[in-house]
């Protein structure tokens, strides 16, 4: 007989407790319970890889163990291919329904039947659930996974059969106690889908029959030591608070990103004594250059127009031009997890945030030249006097072009100037990004560690905060000083540089752009400011 598989931090697909390290459906989504009890019809929506399908799977396993109720998650993943031929979108979907219900290892009783070919297409899926639960001697749930597959007509066909039965059951029809959608979406995003207006009632759309609309949460930090204390109580290898801190610090507890760090450090990197938070700051790194699918997946969005009319505002630290359909494309993107829940408009977190600068700035990246290794001084510190002599070089000879060629046109110097420190600090050291919409700046901090006199361990850390003067704006010189001494106030560091990029119409010729000057801030901090 094999030993059971040790189980560990999983990234890719749902997560299954005899494998995977996971919290309990009930810890995560309390609500659904309490809906499923009062035979509620309701939306679950998060972004991709936060755990819908684990917790709803493992939501479903337990409300069948229990013995009343025949439970069951399936995929409409397959009826996307179906498009607005709604009438091949049903039978994709029932047959989803049966395999699933099949690798269940439930007793044919509980099976939903094979559907009837004689019903007209456009109500088989409704029809084929009506009969399901007049045959099954449970109560049944229906949880469909996946449900932004479905499209046009085809979305509308399957919502409506939903409403249809959902309205029926009290005239006595035979229909599922409970459905729950699931997908990216909130709930708003599916009465439009459907044809309704999400600002006011609508009684022909499908959606006035849901009860409410639940997101998935990330993780809190306590829900993260929970998680990674699982691993410890199997291995006895602990995470120290410190690198515990570091992981939310770094995620916000974004359930994908917490797996990923964990399992980077323990199978990949096979550490085996107390994980650090150097070690997690290392994992971070190797996962951003790495670029994993889940990365890759948010960031193809970054150029759709509406991912863009939010993102852009962000890098460049402007205020988006806000107009009746900014919310819809705000909640899209909230919806996908590219920014914050809450206000002010801010990328999700650190890792996120460091993923779409290097991606924005990779085509920038490519015109760099300058070798890293000639940065490096003897006592191993970064030479960062002589990067800043170098970027004017860089900005002279191909800012001009780069602007016109950057997508992000209005964050175009943020990116163009990140493109290149990024090439030439982090193959030694790091960049730490803060960017916000309406905050006209974007502050940067370089860490580089290099070795003391007597061989111990230091950092240096350099900070820098980038202005753009626009045209019909006045010089953005004291605001920035002003800012970057709250910068470094809280970085407690005695100097900094201020980047100041000229956007006017008036600006010089770009083969003058590029000139230095010492300036004091506020509180009599000394700082170089250049002139871009």
């Amino acid at each position: 007989m094999r030993p059971p598989r040790a189980r560990y931090f999983n990234t890719t697909g749902p997560c299954g407790p005899q494998h995977h390290y996971m919290l309990s459906p009930a810890q995560r989504l309390p609500q659904a319970r309490e809906l499923i009890d009062m035979d509620r019809y309701f939306v679950l929506h998060a972004p991709r890889q936060t755990g819908k399908t684990t917790t709803l799977g493992a939501l479903a396993s337990e409300l069948t163990a229990e013995g009343d109720t025949a439970a069951l998650l399936f995929s409409c993943e397959r009826a996307k291919a179906a498009g607005d031929d709604y009438a091949a979108a049903e039978s994709l979907l029932l047959d989803s329904l049966r395999e699933a219900a099949e690798r269940t290892g439930w007793p044919e009783n509980l099976l939903p039947p094979d559907p009837r070919p004689q019903v007209t297409p456009g109500a088989r899926f409704g029809s084929a659930l009506s009969e399901w639960c007049r045959r099954c001697p449970r109560r049944v749930v229906l949880f469909l996974d996946e449900i932004d597959a479905l499209q046009g007509n085809s979305l509308v066909s399957i919502l409506s059969q939903l409403r249809h039965g959902h309205n029926a059951r009290h005239e006595g029809h035979p229909f599922p106690a409970s459905v729950a959608l699931c997908g990216l979406r909130d709930l708003r995003d599916y009465k439009v889908a459907s044809g309704g207006d999400p600002e006011r009632s609508n009684p022909a759309s499908p959606f006035n029959i849901v009860a409410e609309s639940l997101r998935l949460s990330d993780f809190t930090p306590d829900e993260i030591a929970e998680l990674y204390g699982q691993h410890t109580q199997a291995t006895g290898q602990e995470f120290t608070k410190d690198a515990i801190d570091r992981v939310f610090e770094l995620t916000q507890g974004q359930p994908w990103l917490v797996n990923a760090l964990a399992f980077d450090i323990i199978l990949q990197r096979g550490t085996t004594g107390a994980v650090t938070a150097e070690e997690v700051e290392e994992a971070k790194e190797r996962l951003i250059r790495k670029r994993a699918t889940h990365l890759d997946a948010l960031v193809a969005r970054l150029h759709e127009p509406r991912v863009k009319r939010v993102m852009e505002p962000m890098v460049a630290g402007v205020l988006p031009d806000i107009d009746f359909t900014f919310s819809d494309d705000l909640s899209y993107v909230r919806d996908l997890g590219l920014i914050k829940q809450n206000p002010p408009l801010e990328v999700a977190n650190p890792i996120y945030r460091e993923v779409v600068l290097r991606v924005l700035g990779a085509p920038s990246e490519q015109y760099v030249m300058a070798d890293p290794r000639s940065f490096l001084l003897p006592d191993g510190r970064f030479d960062l006097p002589r990067l800043l002599q170098e970027f004017v070089v860089f900005w002279r000879e191909h800012g001009e072009v780069l602007i016109q060629q950057e997508g992000y046109h209005e964050a175009a110097c943020q990116i163009i100037l990140m493109a290149f420190l990024h090439r030439l600090v982090n193959g030694g050291g790091h960049l730490d990004r803060e960017y916000a919409a309406g905050t006209k700046r974007l502050d940067v901090l370089i860490r580089w560690p290099y070795a003391g006199p007597g061989g111990e361990r230091l950092m240096q850390r350099e900070a820098m905060e980038l202005k753009v003067w626009r045209a019909g704006e006045n010089d953005p010189k004291p605001d920035g000083l002003a800012q970057l001494d709250r910068y470094l106030d809280r970085l407690t560091l005695t100097t900094g540089v201020l980047v100041i990029f000229d956007r006017r119409p008036e600006a010089p010729p770009w083969k003058d752009r590029g000139g230095f000057e010492q300036a004091t801030t506020p509180s009599g901090r000394h700082i170089t400011v250049l002139r871009a």
